[in-house]
């Protein structure tokens, strides 16, 4: 638990700092870039790349400089170009991407203006033919002629450098200075602008600026429909080429409570033929562009090919049409989320589009609330439940919850419009994944190591696994427990290893001990020592096991099976066949890490660990494989099928204790097996009451059914006490002097 709950605090303090970014004014500049980057990345997922038809880009490109010569161009060919986009093609709407700031002196007439002033003022015949010619050489005027009347829109933009010199006139305003009266409403304020000439604004039907909001990475995703300008509020030029469509339908600010002048403005609405629309904005009166595709998703026609009249008449009816440039030599490129060089006049194209179809992204300000909620819950799922968990099981919760999140996301996205934050829950996903996976690389894993190191060679590696989950609950140090040992030994192995070289005595053993440690580790138990050719192992401890007593059974009864596969391969090297005794007992033991400061050993010691040691060195006397004490036998209940083999008193031991041989568990006996146990019972109790006739008796039917060398023994004893009587006061247990 005080691993979980240090995990969990440090998981709750990253929880809190996403909160505080989310919620409060500061920021957190690497989730800022993030939420850009997943911003673009859904713009990029979501867009439709189609073609809309509704608007055409006139573009002054590289074959129209070719063609017309460098810009700007002369205003008579731009006042034909008008004249073609409204009478001849029927378009609806025309705006322009460019400023008109400087008078066209190309057609000479300031030179003939001045003679007229000096050297020709008095020649009549030339000042007649000037009054003439002046409507044919004043291209403003003509450009000015084939603007009036028509919705026309220039563009103008807008500067924020103090000091700057302002130039040309801005059309009026869209709202007055008195619009949201005291309400505060961050508009994006400009000191300077750049409009156009006099007689061009005034005879154009309106006006817009073509300033993006450019974010502190460069990108343009934003253009401030309203922009504050002298104490009054000017619109986009998107907005105003919307807005001309439509007749110039006024302005209204939309707010969620108007009565409260403390509220945001929330969106923009224009109430048209068509119906109402509702423009969604920022804190900053900003709207999002909503990208069709990369470049290319509006037609594009160059402007040479509408001069030299190359378009069939009508193309072009009931078009909004946008004049703008994508020559990269006039500079109005920008960075968008859909391309690293992208026509600024496509940039409001798409906004246009957007604003037509409702599709406008909107960011209110209650989706900070909701950021707030997905990152709260997020967070404590998280906090609360990776700890407890594999790191398989971490890596599929934390990518549930990524994919839960991002689908929630893009469906508040595609289905509302809604641009919820994503960066935050996204990062804290992963920050408490990779502390988590970290924690259990670096603390865990070194938990572990410490396991291995103290545990390693005594438990199997499963075991230790289990262990190191709970570290706090184990220890070396020395404490009492009921637990179950397990001793065996090789019989004859002085004789055996004097019949083999040493590298194959070494290899032998090596087998031999290898078969015998896996069968110990299979069934959880504990390797405490090899003493030569003998094992010694214990079960429940260090980790806890309720059937401590039945797993070191079942080890030794697969000891036995291990054995017979082991003595085939024995056979087929030529070496000799190995026989083992083992000898189970379960009792109170001292168990933990004992011996010297040279040498420690994990290890068990008490008169329980000294009977089983002793029940091993008997189990030749019985002509049994394995023996297991009383203690070990009340252990097991009935789950394994015991035979009773005598009571002894063994050296060094007062008390005797009885001693059984493990057959098999309980129901895998077959009932010859059994009937002959009942027999053998009738013999052991006919013996203990010196009825030695009758236990004779049943010796030798046993005998016949199956040899054995208990029934010998037993045979042997029963002619001794024949000869020599035990007596009266005979209780029947066998004593050993010798281990």
């Amino acid at each position: 638990m005080k691993r979980y709950l240090a995990r969990q605090l440090l998981g709750l303090a990253l929880l809190l700092a996403m909160l505080g970014h989310a919620v409060y004014e500061y920021r957190i500049g690497l989730i800022d870039r993030l939420e850009a980057i997943f911003y673009d990345a859904r713009i990029r997922l979501t867009m439709p790349r189609t073609l809309d038809e509704r608007i055409v880009i006139v573009d002054i490109d590289e074959k129209s400089l070719a063609e017309q010569g460098r810009w700007p161009w002369s205003r008579d060919r731009l006042a034909v170009m008008m004249d073609r986009l409204f009478d001849r093609h029927g378009v609806d709407v025309v705006g322009f991407d460019v400023v008109f700031a400087e008078p066209d002196l190309s057609s000479g007439i300031a030179s003939l203006e001045a003679l007229a002033r000096r050297e020709l003022r008095d020649n009549a015949a030339y000042q007649n033919a000037l009054r003439r010619l002046r409507p044919k050489l004043d291209y403003d005027a003509r450009f000015a002629a084939a603007l009036k009347g028509r919705k026309t829109i220039l563009g103008f933009y807008l500067s924020g450098t103090d000091g700057a010199q302002s130039s040309g006139v801005l059309p009026p305003p869209v709202l007055p200075a008195s619009a949201f009266a005291d309400r505060p409403i961050a508009v994006t304020l400009w000191q300077t602008h750049g409009g156009n000439l006099p007689n061009l604004q005034a005879a154009a039907a309106g006006g817009g600026h073509f300033n993006p909001l450019v974010d502190f990475d460069g990108i343009t995703r934003r253009i401030p429909l309203l922009a504050e300008y002298g104490g009054a509020y000017y619109e986009a030029l998107a907005l105003a080429v919307l807005r001309a469509k439509f007749d110039f339908p006024p302005l209204i600010a939309g707010f969620v409570d108007a009565s409260d002048r403390y509220a945001g403005l929330e969106w923009l609405e224009l109430r048209t033929p068509q119906g109402n629309l509702r423009i969604p904005v920022d804190a900053n009166v900003s709207a999002l562009v909503p990208y069709r595709g990369p470049q290319g998703s509006f037609r594009y026609v160059s402007a040479t090919d509408i001069i030299n009249d190359r378009l069939p008449a009508g193309e072009l009816a009931g078009k909004i049409v946008l004049v703008g440039t994508s020559a990269p030599g006039l500079m109005d490129l920008r960075a968008t989320p859909v391309a690293a060089a992208y026509p600024g006049v496509e940039v409001h194209a798409n906004l246009i589009a957007g604003m037509l179809d409702d599709e406008v992204k909107e960011k209110p300000a209650y989706l900070l609330a909701v950021d707030a909620v997905q990152i709260f819950f997020a967070g404590i799922l998280l906090v609360v439940l990776l700890p407890l968990l594999s790191p398989v099981k971490a890596i599929l919760l934390a990518s549930l919850t990524l994919l839960g999140l991002f689908a929630m996301n893009l469906a508040l996205w595609q289905g509302a419009n809604l641009v919820l934050p994503f960066a935050g829950v996204a990062v804290l996903v992963v920050l408490l994944f990779v502390l988590n996976m970290s924690w259990g690389y670096f603390v865990e894993a070194k938990t572990k190591r410490q396991f291995a190191e103290l545990f390693g060679q005594y438990v199997p590696p499963e075991l230790v696994d289990e262990m190191a989950k709970n570290p706090e609950g184990y220890s070396m140090e020395g404490r009492k427990a009921e637990l179950t040992v397990l001793f065996s030994d090789v019989r004859g192995f002085t004789t055996i290893s004097e019949g083999l070289q040493p590298d194959q005595l070494a290899a032998l053993m090596n087998e031999y001990l290898g078969a015998m440690t896996q069968v110990v580790r299979r069934h959880r138990g504990t390797l405490d020592k090899y003493i030569g050719d003998a094992i010694m192992a214990f079960w429940g401890a260090p980790l806890a096991d309720a059937e401590h007593a039945a797993h070191a059974v079942d080890t030794a009864l697969e000891m036995q099976t291990a054995l017979k596969s082991l003595n085939t391969t024995l056979r087929a090297k030529g070496w000799p066949e190995l026989k083992i005794g083992i000898g189970i007992n379960t009792g109170m033991m001292t168990v933990g890490d004992m011996g010297s400061p040279v040498r420690k050993a994990y290890t068990v010691m008490g008169d329980a660990v000294n009977l089983g040691s002793r029940l091993e060195g008997i189990t030749k006397q019985y002509g049994v494989g394995i023996i297991v004490g009383e203690g070990t036998r009340e252990k097991l209940g009935d789950a394994f099928v015991l035979r009773e083999l005598d009571r002894v008193r063994v050296k060094g031991k007062a008390e005797p204790v009885g001693i059984y041989e493990p057959l098999e568990r309980a129901g895998a006996v077959d009932p010859a097996t059994l009937d002959r146990l009942k027999l053998w019972s009738q013999t052991l109790h006919a013996y203990r009451t010196q009825d030695w006739d009758r236990a004779e008796m049943l010796l030798l039917n046993l005998v016949r059914a199956e040899p054995h060398p208990l029934y010998e023994l037993y045979a042997q004893r029963i002619a001794r006490y024949r000869r020599e009587p035990p007596g009266e006061g005979w209780d029947g247990v066998t004593t050993f002097e010798t281990k």
